[in-house]
């Protein structure tokens, strides 16, 4: 469609090609402006699934599983779980930013700049993340509602059936052929007036407040557990000393007992290797205190607090609030691996921003939108190299250059 305004254009002028609608004056309005006044912006806003009618399946008047009753007042409407689930995560992923953020090691003489450019960093990615994993679970909700159709527990009493005319309204079972059979009657028998409350009645797999809520506080507790260091303790590859007492100590222990006796001095067999590649286990890592524990077990708790009232407020099906929490807990995760680096190697830091020239995507070969090639042909020559020592013993461990946090 093209808009024309007729005095627009000197007569001798070519008309565009296709379809028109020739005005004499524009209206008052810009574009933005007539957008808003009409909706569209609302409407692409909200999205094509929150637009479109649910599938309706076929049901049984005698099911006992939709024979629930319909509660007026839910424990956690749909307001509460946005605060809960999305602002407080928000406010909570600020005040760490802005607070704690870059934490003990930096120099006291950083420049204050450098130093709130990288609290502002962390929380835009803090903030980034969770918008994403929230904006998947809304999309996939909404999206997985409309395509199953699935009747909630309370479906039949929102659906204030026909039951004088049930047989107008069978689509199947074997109610007709088999004395006490049962129908499956279509949802056109239902007489509820609201069609909102009632296409909400379909709408049982999965649960949305149970994605949304381990979407946003499942991302909360892994942000917590990576600013504050909350992890299993683990191992980096080496070689360790794993008996009651590190090689050093003893090695040090066997030279006094050697050099004090008269006998010829013989080289121990027990110890046959050199001490110093060698590292104590038990000195390598240890447990984070147990009252951070309680940091991020508040929001996981929040999460199973939140999709419990879906099965006693009789809106969803136990199985329908188990999917919902496996893929709330997935969108976490990725969300959260998407901008920021693993909780155990990361340092508590999120990823860097992408380069200037690859901002807006790579092409085939290149291996990172970070960095230019030439650093990362340098890094990847630097990781094979320490490797390929590490394998071979000459080290302790292996070293990685170039791999710095700067942003």
């Amino acid at each position: 469609m093209v808009c024309v305004k007729a005095n627009s254009k000197p007569a001798w002028a070519r008309w565009p090609e296709g379809k028109k609608s020739v005005h004499q004056d524009f209206g008052e309005d810009s574009i933005e402006e007539w957008h808003k006044k009409h909706g569209l912006l609302i409407a692409v806003a909200a999205g094509v699934f929150t637009l479109t009618s649910p599938n309706h399946h076929p049901f049984s008047l005698v099911d006992p599983n939709i024979s629930f009753p319909y509660v007026e007042k839910e424990k956690v409407p749909n307001s509460a779980a946005v605060i809960l689930s999305l602002v407080a995560p928000g406010v909570i992923i600020a005040i760490v930013c802005l607070v704690f953020v870059p934490g003990p090691t930096v120099p006291k003489d950083t420049p204050k700049a450098l130093i709130w450019r990288r609290k502002l960093w962390e929380l835009n990615t803090g903030w980034l993340g969770l918008a994403l994993a929230v904006v998947g679970a809304i999309f996939f909700t909404q999206g997985m509602k409309n395509l199953f159709g699935k009747p909630r527990p309370d479906l039949l009493s929102r659906c204030d059936p026909d039951l004088a005319n049930i047989e107008k309204y069978a689509v199947g079972g074997l109610g007709s052929g088999i004395p006490g059979g049962i129908y499956l009657v279509d949802w056109h028998i239902c007489r509820e007036p609201s069609l909102t409350k009632l296409n909400d009645g379909f709408a049982s797999f999965f649960s949305g407040h149970s994605a949304f809520s381990c979407a946003g506080l499942i991302y909360l507790s892994l942000f917590l557990c990576s600013k504050f260091a909350i992890t299993i303790p683990y191992l980096q590859p080496g070689n360790y000393e794993t008996s009651a007492f590190s090689a050093s100590n003893a090695g040090q222990a066997r030279q006094q007992e050697s050099s004090s006796s008269s006998h010829a001095k013989i080289v121990p067999l027990t110890y046959p290797r050199s001490t110093s590649s060698y590292k104590d286990l038990r000195a390598q890592a240890a447990a984070p205190p147990t009252y951070l524990l309680v940091l991020i077990l508040i929001p996981v708790a929040g999460a199973i607090y939140i999709s419990s009232t879906r099965w006693s407020d009789f809106r969803h099906h136990g199985f329908d609030i188990i999917v919902g929490m496996l893929i709330g807990f997935l969108l976490a995760w990725g969300s959260f691996r998407w901008y920021h680096a693993p909780i155990r190697r990361g340092a508590g830091w999120s990823w860097g921003p992408r380069s200037v020239d690859k901002a807006w995507g790579i092409g085939l070969g290149v291996q990172s939108y970070a960095g230019d090639d030439d650093q990362l042909e340098s890094r990847d020559r630097d990781v094979e190299r320490a490797i390929d020592v590490g394998v071979n013993g000459h080290v302790e461990r292996s070293v990685v250059h170039g791999n710095r946090m700067d942003m």
